[in-house]
Parts: C-alpha cells; structure tokens; sequence
C-alpha cells in the first residue's frame, strides 16, 4: 500500500463535510478482521486494499487517490456501529465497503441514514430491504437461493432440508424458501428442520439453527440422515462463518456424500475452502455470481493482478500464500468500480449525487460479467451454479445471464 505523507493525511474538509487532503479522498472499510466472521471478511479488507491501490495507480478517482481508512468490526454486531460512526462523523469518509452478515449491516444501517453516508454491501442476503443510503453489489434471493432451488428441483429432489446460523439472514431466506418450496408443490413434511408458528397457526420459522460459532453438529447430521435415508433429499446450508468447517466434518464422518445428500451452500465460497477438508466437499454444490474457474479474460487478469498486488503489498497481517478469489471478493471489487463510475457521472464525491447517478444505472465489465446498478439499489448480474472440486475450486454446471436483482419475495409465491 502506498504510504501517506503527513501532509498529504492532514484532512481538510471539502465536499461539504467529507474530509481528504487536496488530492485523496477518505474511503471506509468496515469488516470483521478477528472474531467468527474473520474467516471470510478479511479477504474482503484485502480485495478492497488491491482494488483501491489499482484505480489509485491508473490516476485515481477524478484525479483523486484513494486514501482507506480501515476499522475492525471484530464480529460484534454493536461495535460496527460505532464504527460505522467513526468513519461518517470523525473520519469523514466519502463512502464505506463493508459488512458480513446481515445483523451487522442492520446494525450500521440507521447510522449511514443518520448521517445520510454511502454503503456498500457486497455479500448475499436475504432481501427485505432496501435503504436509501446502501447498494447492494450482494446477490438477492433470487440471484442465489432461488436457483439453486430450482437446480435441485430439476435434478429430481423431492426433500429439501433447511439449515443456517441463527440471525436474520438464513432465517429470513429459509422463510422464502419455505413459501417457494410450497408453491412448487413441495409438501410440508418434506421440508426439514423444524417450523415454528405464531398463536394463529401461521410459519415464523423454517429451518434448524445454530449459534455463530457453534461447533456441535452431531445431532443435526445424525437428523439429515435420517431424514435423506429416502434418496432423494438435499440439505440448503446457510451457516456463516468458522462453524461450516466442523458440520462438514461431521458430515463426512457420518458417512453422508454429495451422491447420498447435495449440501447447497449460500456463505461457502472458494475463500472459505481454504479452511475446510475440500475432499469432503467434493460434488457438493455453490451458487453465486463468480466463481474462480471462470474463463473469462477480465477474470484471469484480475486474479494475476491480484496475486502480483499480494506478494509486493507491505500492508501487516495480510496472508500472502495460497490465496484465492471468491463472489463476495469480487462483488467488492466491483462495488469499488460502480462507485468510481457514479462519482465520474455526477462529477461529485458527494455521497447524495453519487447516489442519484447509481440509481439512474451505471454498468462495470467485471470478473464475473457485466455488472449494472438498479434504481432499487440492487445489481443485474450473472448467476453460475458450481460443483466443488478436490482442489477447493468449482465446476460450472449452470449459468443465468443478466438477472435482475429483487429484494423483495416474501409473501409473493402462492401455494399451490
């Protein structure tokens, strides 16, 4: 990373209120960089370090450099908030990349509204939202799970187990699920996991669920085989963080395959293998809006780009070795380049036009295809459905071109 000069560091409050030297901008970053969630969000810090460095090394933005501004959200949902607060009323940042989970981009949101800043979050979700100060580069339900589900209904399965980490995210996902499960004629006793009603009979709850963190799968794995004994079961994993390496290797242990019972996983990515038994993994299945193994030359040069950023970057603490590329990395990376293209539009850092000129549409070849961003705040963008490798790497089986990011599906399959 290039190293600031203390003059250059020394901010001076310009466009209206967002603080940077005559030359820099002031850029948050906001993710978990110890605690459960390290795992997968510190690779998000070190994709947005490279692609900062990258636009910095090409003149920058409107002929500003970048200057990060980097705080650790440490997995503790409250604390991003006041990070988040940090970043918008101490640091005066122009905008942030940043959150994990749901529950922390919940926990931020009212600030960023507050202060009326610009978010960015870049991992899947469960839709249901759509705040006036956050874009979403992270894939809808219905650029992830929906189809997935719909992968698996064509393959022939007929019994869909429901899995996740106990917080918004999987729950509310599963919840949808559950309705569109029903509506493609799937029966309630074929759904497993458990539901849980309110006093009028009505399902709250779909799913079995764990805390962040948790570590005993025993019970929950001797339940999946159980109930796929049958042949034609599947599991939908929506467990975040550390807690996928230890239900994986029960999984295995228990004698479970990927021909006996798929795990479809919605928070596993190539990142995240790094850390698991890949060989356990192996015909088990991701579905995301990039995968590593795409041949594309916009993605071959950007994971040779980031390589060579890795070994030559001075930055502390950043794993050099056997890195890998992944959805949430690059949907980072694209946010960076959307919100470059937005300020290049509105001719302003200012986080309320840079706003307006997303939400007329502003488009980025990335990666993983073209990227566009909706006046919903949402993005069009390819899906791929991969099959896991022994190297920790996917197979593309399946691609959706250009769909169109829907936040809100609850309640909107009927039951057949």
């Amino acid at each position: 990373m290039k190293k600031f000069t203390s003059a250059l560091a020394a901010a001076t409050l310009g466009f209206g209120g967002i603080a940077a030297a005559e030359d820099t901008v002031k850029v948050g970053v906001l993710h978990s960089l110890s605690g459960t969630m390290a795992i997968s969000e510190t690779s998000l810090r070190d994709i947005l370090l490279f692609t900062f460095d990258e636009i910095n090394a090409a003149g920058g933005v409107m002929g500003k450099k970048i200057e990060p501004v980097v705080v650790d959200g440490a997995s503790d949902w409250p604390l991003f908030a006041e990070k988040a607060e940090q970043l918008l009323a101490q640091d005066k940042t122009a905008v942030t990349f940043g959150c994990w989970t749901s529950v922390s981009r919940k926990s931020v949101l009212p600030v960023y509204e507050k202060y009326n800043g610009l978010l960015f979050y870049p991992v899947q979700y469960e839709g249901e939202e759509m705040s006036p100060n956050i874009f979403y580069t992270a894939e809808a339900v219905n650029q992830q799970a929906i189809p997935a589900v719909d992968f698996l209904l064509e393959d022939g399965y007929k019994k869909f187990y429901l899995i996740g980490t106990d917080y918004v995210y999987p729950q509310t996902t599963n919840l949808v699920l559950f309705e569109y499960l029903l509506s493609k004629g799937i029966p309630v006793e074929n759904i497993g996991g458990g539901l849980r009603k309110d006093a009028d009979g009505e399902v709250i709850s779909a799913g079995n669920y764990t805390p962040f963190g948790h570590s005993d799968f025993q019970q929950i794995v001797a339940d999946i085989k159980k109930f796929s004994a049958s042949g034609d079961a599947c599991v939908i994993n929506t467990i975040n963080g550390d807690a996928n390496v230890p239900f994986f290797k029960e999984f295995a242990a228990s004698g479970l395959t990927s021909e006996d019972c798929p795990v479809v996983s919605f928070s596993l990515s190539e990142d995240e293998f790094r850390s698991l038994p890949a060989k356990d993994l192996v015909g088990h299945l991701g579905c995301w809006t990039y995968f590593m193994s795409n041949e594309s030359e916009a993605n071959k040069k950007f994971i040779a780009d980031f390589q060579a950023w890795l070994q030559k970057t001075e930055v502390p603490g950043i794993v050099k070795e056997n890195r890998v590329t992944c959805s949430p990395m690059v949907l980072s990376y694209n946010g960076v380049y959307l919100w470059k293209a937005a300020v290049e539009k509105a001719k302003s850092f200012e986080p309320e036009k840079v706003m307006a000129a997303l939400k007329s549409g502003v488009s980025f070849d990335g990666p993983g295809g073209t990227v566009t961003s909706q006046s919903n705040h949402h993005l069009t963008k390819n899906v791929y459905i991969g099959e896991t490798l022994e190297n920790g790497q996917f197979s593309v089986i399946k691609s959706f071109d250009n769909v169109v990011g829907e936040p809100f599906l609850k309640g909107t399959f009927m039951k057949k």
